[in-house]
């Protein structure tokens, strides 16, 4: 077991994709940690209220995941899994833009932003790192879950632990997953696969042999 968990640890191909996940769902946890400091107590929303917030996320993750599929049947599994982190990125420098004086209108654009990216990195990103180890399944996605928790439990330790505004705070540390997380993938985006089209943005492409 060891063996085959080293083994995964050291193959670019899983890798790379699991760690961009890894660091995007990071970043939700961060947001579960940082959020109450910015609703409940800038905001003046109730604890009831901050639970409805809560849920209302998981539209915004399911509206994603429900597209991520169909768009990577158009433009392939790295192209729409790097156009969902660009877009996660996108929320995080809008967070930042906001941190100052936060309003519920802007942290939610931010947040939605950010939650959307997640929903369409995370199932392609997971279903590119897990692929090429079919015989291995188990072992990788159980790898996959322990990096995802570990970034969780990094980010948002961090989120609670940075010496700044609660909005702030969220901020750099979704912006720092964004942007290791964009890092990661970078080389898996630019591997052309023969099995995929690999533009990005509508450009055209062939899908070779």
């Amino acid at each position: 077991m060891a063996s085959t968990y080293r083994h995964l640890a050291a193959d670019q191909r899983f890798l790379m994709p699991a760690l961009a996940v890894s660091l995007v769902i990071g970043g939700l946890y961060s947001f579960f940690a940082a959020a109450p400091g910015v609703l409940m107590n800038a905001l003046g929303l109730s604890a009831i209220q901050l639970g409805l917030y809560f849920a209302s996320t998981v539209l915004i993750v399911f509206a994603a995941s429900f597209l991520a599929p169909r768009l990577a049947r158009r433009r392939g599994e790295r192209a729409s899994s790097m156009l969902g982190l660009i877009i996660a990125l996108a929320g995080s420098l809008a967070m930042f833009g906001f941190a100052g004086s936060p309003s519920f209108t802007t942290f939610t654009i931010a947040i939605a932003l950010y939650l959307f990216g997640m929903g369409l990195i995370n199932p392609l990103g997971t279903a590119i790192a897990l692929h090429p180890f079919g015989r291995q399944a188990g072992s990788a996605s159980s790898l996959l879950g322990f990096l995802q928790m570990s970034c969780a439990a990094i980010g948002s330790s961090f989120a609670s632990a940075l010496p700044f505004s609660p909005p702030a705070s969220l901020a750099v540390v979704l912006t720092t997953a964004s942007v290791l997380a964009i890092a990661a993938f970078l080389p898996v985006f630019l591997r052309r696969s023969r099995m995929e089209p690999s533009g990005f943005a509508g450009v055209p492409e062939s899908t070779g042999g």
